[in-house]
């Protein structure tokens, strides 16, 4: 019985060894995806069950692991359930994840750190850098357009330009009113060094529970946005790249040059009612109107389609020990005005090492030159004023010249010439980064250390040749304008974290301090006489050394700012019912000298109602979360120094005195400040409610906000009389209030195996009102930027909104001389065809106390829509994105001094006799009286966009791998085809100073790109 036994167990132990040995040589391959959305899965942690062999799925879901062919795999994921697979034998598994029923059990990026959705307090929203990468966007903040609630964002068309974003309304109105970018842990102001492309996850903190461990610049929002890393496993080559074209959507329509020239005669008659003696009656400017016909189209002229192309090649992988991510970008965007170009190369660069188990140390690194061939300023104003009479290039080659068409004083000029001899360019080259390390201490305790920086340069160079093209236009001297501005900055930021845990508690502590350093120098220089060379359609000018230069002017602008701060945070769960979050930080800031110091805390508090016994039974709610939370949060994004007088220096400000005597130049007070400017505050509360029904399909979330900015610093206009040269007094003196709601519903669900999708809505409420101010219910008038006559259209007063359209209220349009001589306007030259102003006051006369209320350019409401959709390997994505109740001031229509063209739409409805309208006034609407600001310039900007549409077909990996392509997606897009509006504009997007948004003098069009892609990975 022994021999039995023996020779029995050792062929069973001979058997075991042989299987083992021969399963150790299948090498199993697979992809994890999201079983709802087909979405590939990052980063699943892979493992055979009963050993420590395993692996995590790379950048595109795939994995690749050698396994007994017995085995069994387990596959485990941050928020999905665990599932496991048996190998039976098997070369390719696929499988797909279910996300938890808790999906409050996601992570979050949060500020120095991550944390369970489920343990957050604050208001966070997250868009996944996939979401953002689809998108033809050479700025990754243009893309969140839509995509989270009570952000407003407006992009602008110039290429390269960097959009303006609101979070929850404006707050700040004097520095910087953007929010902070957080990249990697590294400040800063903006993300143009940003390829969307390297980007893993943007996340977006509305509240002040969230922003407050930000405290020195938490006031307008964080954005924070984590780029890609290196995944262990085999290297992975990616190429994603796009080629295609951009069009301008909407473009108004402007006169033909045969109602041009009908129009102008009217004008002229119209000013002809006006004259007081004979010689002052003018003859009307065209002969025969109607001979003219077409005419030229300048905005055809001026205008093209637009070439845009995108590549972008990285590499990464890893193992136990490192792990990398390397990328090359390369953007080239033509705009769409002819000769305007936009180019920029950008470098990724990312490893993580660690050479002990409790030591990791890193780097990421973003590099970015560009350079841009510019527009010329004031050319989409010159597009839409430009007389169609007027040819672009006479028979014999030479320019058009407005001065032999009479076409008045204000409009000498033809936009081919500005375009011709327009020479702008722009360098910035700009370096970004940090350094870090993380050290385990004991269990549960770490140690982070990182610094980081931002180095710039950028220069930005106008030269003016000799020319003689028109009348007008024409130059008796060369000029060169250079402007070099460069900027280093630094950041030093050291953490201790502590992690506990004990049956039902749950605590996390974090300790930190940070210094950082913020410095930029400008200089410019300006020189006439200049000699220059001529290269293509390029000038090479040479300022030094050359005696023919007879003056360069230098002005030189520093800011140097430093702050040095002190925070601590607690993150506290109970039995993953009862939530509370806290933070406290000490910021000094150089700014506010010689107080410095500011206090920023903040509390929130949250109950996890589904996680209660008494909610076990239940079958409505997967998951449910109530929140709220209040925090203060300060703003140092203000100029340097407010509580300092300056003066500013001025060329033409000159006293002869010395011996022997020569000019001195002069210089004069800039602004009045108070004895010291302290921190502008806002401090905020925040309720909200999370949840989920119908097994995880559908999701919901709902927030209730107000903010009030406090001791917001405003410069105040006062009288230049005092002997201040811009007449401003800064200080803090205002209180600001956003408040509003938010909602936010999303459902997902999946049709059979194949077909997939998800509908995601958003909406943001926000009313934004001043509540107090130093000047008390003395209005801020603001808004001259391009209205005519030097009047001003915007208000800021207590009770209303900032920046409030403020004038005349159009009742109408008087008909007949008659009706003038009736009215309070009388004996104002006002004649028939002018605007009739309502008496607000009724006193009988129209003057300055009859201006009201007549717009807000502050938007009340915005939304978004957003979709996908997957069947077999198939996908669709489509963005929709809006605005209401929001208004424009269409500065365009009375921003003239004689000449200027007309749209066909006031051309049809303009008044031009008794009985043809009572809604549009004469062709004389640039006089002085009706190009007043007044209710007919305000329109709705409310719009509705098809943001983009993209369709993508993902090749199966099988058919692929002879060629060693792991993935192969193509796509074609089409982004901003659709554009829903009212206005009379290119677009109603209109950007800004705070005091000033909303005023349309000749904003770069928007446009709408076609494009088509392919991701491939090897």
């Amino acid at each position: 019985m022994k021999r039995i036994f023996t020779i029995s167990g050792l062929v069973l132990l001979c058997s075991f060894f042989f299987t083992y040995a021969y399963a150790q040589n299948i090498t199993l391959k697979g992809k994890v995806t999201d079983a709802t959305t087909g979405e590939s899965l990052i980063g699943v942690s892979i493992t055979v069950k009963g050993t420590a062999t395993g692996t995590q799925t790379d950048a595109n879901g795939v994995f690749s692991l050698a396994v007994p062919s017995n085995g069994t795999l387990m596959f485990s994921y941050l928020g999905y359930t665990n599932q496991e697979v048996a190998v039976n034998g098997k070369n390719t598994i696929n499988v797909k994840l279910l996300a938890k029923s808790n999906e409050l059990q996601q992570v979050v990026v949060i500020g120095y750190g991550t944390q369970r959705k489920i343990d957050n307090t604050g208001a966070v929203s997250t868009v996944k850098g996939a979401d953002i990468s689809k998108q033809p966007d050479a700025n990754p903040v243009s893309a969140l357009q839509g995509k989270v609630a009570g952000v407003t964002i407006t992009n602008n068309g110039t290429p390269g330009s960097a959009p303006i974003i609101s979070i929850r309304g404006l707050g700040t109105v004097y520095g910087n009113v953007s929010p902070l970018y957080v990249v990697d842990g590294v400040w800063y102001d903006d993300i143009t060094f940003l390829n969307s492309n390297d980007i893993e996850n943007v996340t977006i903190l509305k509240d002040a529970s969230s922003t407050a461990i930000f405290g020195v610049r938490g006031a307008n929002g964080v954005v924070l946005i984590t780029t890609k890393k290196g995944v262990k496993g085999k290297p992975n080559i990616n190429y994603s790249g796009y080629v295609g074209f951009q069009a301008a959507t909407n473009q108004p329509k402007m006169a033909t040059a045969s109602e041009y020239a009908q129009a102008i005669n009217e004008t002229v008659a119209y000013g002809n009612n006006l004259a007081t003696s004979p010689d002052d009656i003018k003859p009307p400017i065209f002969d025969n109107p109607a001979s003219f016909g077409k005419g030229t189209d300048w905005y055809g002229q001026i205008l093209r389609n637009a070439f845009t192309t995108s590549h972008q090649v990285s590499l990464s992988g890893g193992t136990e020990k490192s792990t990398y991510d390397y990328s090359f970008g390369y953007l080239d965007q033509d705009g769409l005005v002819r000769n305007n170009n936009y180019q920029r190369f950008t470098v990724h660069l990312s490893n993580e090492f660690k050479p002990l188990s409790i030591l990791s140390i890193g780097y990421n690194a973003n590099g970015v030159y560009s350079y841009s061939k510019d527009a010329p300023g004031g050319i989409f104003h010159q597009l839409y004023a430009a007389s169609p009479t007027l040819p672009v290039f006479y028979n014999d080659g030479k320019y058009g010249d407005p001065t032999d068409y009479g076409t008045g004083s204000g409009n000498n000029f033809n936009p081919e010439v500005t375009l011709d001899y327009n020479n702008h360019r722009t360098v910035d080259h700009r370096f970004t980064g940090d350094v870090h390390a993380e050290l385990k201490i004991i269990k549960g305790l770490k140690f982070r250390t990182s610094f980081g920086g931002d180095l710039g340069q950028l220069e930005a160079r106008g030269f003016t040749p000799l020319y003689a093209a028109t009348v007008a236009q024409t130059t008796t001297t060369t000029n060169l304008n250079i402007e070099h501005t460069e900027t280093k900055n630094w950041i030093w930021e050291n953490t201790l974290t502590y992690d506990f845990q004990y049956k039902d508690h749950k605590l996390t502590a974090l300790l930190g301090y940070s210094a950082q350093n913020y410095r930029t120098y400008q200089i410019v220089a300006n020189g006439n006489g200049v000699p220059y060379v001529k290269s293509g359609n390029l000038y090479d000018s040479y300022p030094q050394g050359d005696t023919t230069v007879t003056r360069i002017r230098n002005a030189t602008d520093q800011i140097h700012n430093r702050t040095l701060s002190q925070f601590a945070r607690i993150n506290y769960s109970y039995k993953n019912r009862y939530l509370l979050n806290a933070s406290i930080r000490r910021d000094g800031a150089s700014q506010f000298y010689p107080n410095p110091y500011g206090w920023f805390p903040s509390i929130g508090g949250g109950w996890v109602i589904s996680n209660e016994s008494f909610m076990k039974d239940q079958h409505v709610f997967d998951n449910l979360k109530l929140r709220a939370s209040w925090g203060r949060i300060g703003n140092s994004g203000v100029p340097i120094n407010p509580s300092v007088q300056t003066v500013a220096a001025d060329p033409y400000l000159t006293a002869i005195f010395g011996n022997p005597q020569v000019a001195r130049q002069g210089a004069s007070i800039n602004t009045i400040v108070p004895p010291t400017t302290g921190w502008e505050v806002s401090n905020s509360t925040d309720f909200g409610i999370e949840g989920a029904i119908l097994h995880n399909k559908l999701s919901f979330e709902a927030d209730y906000y107000n903010r009030k900015t406090e001791d917001a610093i405003f410069a105040i206009p006062v009288l230049a009389s005092i002997g201040t040269n811009s007449g401003n007094l800064i200080g803090n003196q205002a209180t600001i209030q956003n408040k509003g709601f938010e909602i936010l519903i999303t459902w997902k669900d999946k049709i059979g195996s194949d077909f997939g999708y998800s509908l995601s809505g958003n909406i943001g409420v926000n009313n934004n009102k001043v509540l107090t101010v130093l000047s008390g219910k003395n209005p801020i008038y603001a808004g001259g930027n391009g209205i005519a006559n030097g009047n001003l259209a915007t208000r800021t007063v207590v009770g209303e909104p900032i920046g409030e359209f403020y004038g005349y209220k159009v009742t109408g349009v008087f008909q007949t001389q008659a009706q003038v001589d009736g009215s309070p306007q009388k004996g104002t030259n006002t004649q028939p065809g002018d605007f009739i102003y309502q008496d607000t006051n009724h006193d009988g006369s129209i003057d300055s106390k009859d201006r009201v209320v007549i717009g807000n350019p502050n938007p009340k409401i915005t939304y978004g829509f957003n979709t996908s959709f997957t069947y077999k390997q198939f996908d669709l994505a489509l963005d929709m994105q809006g605005v209401a109740d929001v208004d424009v001031y269409n500065a365009n229509i009375g921003f003239r001094f004689g000449g200027e063209n007309f749209t066909q739409d006031f051309y049809e409805h303009r008044w031009h006799g008794e009985g043809t309208s009572n809604t549009y006034p004469s062709t004389n609407v640039g006089a002085n009286n009706n190009s007043k600001p007044n209710s007919f310039f305000v329109e709705s900007g409310a719009y509705f966009r098809v943001r983009n549409a993209q369709l993508g077909y993902t090749f199966p990996g099988l058919s692929l791998k002879k060629y060693g392509i792991q993935r192969l997606r193509v796509y074609a897009n089409a982004q901003n085809a659709i554009n829903i509006f009212g206005y009379k504009g290119f677009t109603p997007e209109i950007g800004g100073a705070a005091l000033s948004r909303g005023i349309d003098t000749e904003v770069y069009p928007l446009f709408a790109t076609y494009n088509l892609g392919v991701n491939v990975t090897f």
